[in-house]
């Protein structure tokens, strides 16, 4: 089937609108919805972490999320001083300097994988500090 074929999926406003909510909760937010869920519903998260959807009895849904332990640090944007932000991706990468630059270049690229939340904070401030973008995932 070509992509052309795929049916374009049509959202309810309240569906987007829940959504949305649940995708701007911070950790505590989530945790408290999952603990909620939990205890209330009996719907527990699957075990793996991030936001996860079951389905509920009526048909509908109901989200449940846990708090995440390991982030991804993604690299999103260079800036204006992108042979700073080479630097610190080499140095955080161990990267040499041919694949650092590579990295910078092709963004969004993956700095760091699966690691705590301190560790991801600390790599964020260092590329912010070179004028890089990072996002964590």
């Amino acid at each position: 089937m070509s992509e052309e074929a795929t049916a374009v999926a049509e959202y309810s406003a309240e569906a987007k609108e829940l959504g949305d909510k649940i995708a701007n909760m911070t950790l505590k937010q989530a945790k408290e919805l999952s603990d909620y869920l939990k205890d209330e519903h009996g719907i527990e998260p699957a075990s793996g972490g991030g936001a996860v959807m079951v389905a509920a009895g009526d048909g509908g849904g109901a989200a449940a999320a846990v708090e995440q332990t390991e982030f991804d640090v993604v690299l999103t944007s260079f800036g204006d001083k992108k042979l700073n932000v080479v630097k610190v991706v080499k140095n955080i990468t161990g990267a040499s300097l041919m694949e650092a630059k590579k990295m910078v270049e092709g963004v969004p690229a993956t700095l760091k994988e699966g690691v705590s939340k301190e560790d991801a904070e600390k790599v964020k401030a260092e590329v912010e500090e070179a004028g890089g973008s990072v996002e964590l995932k």
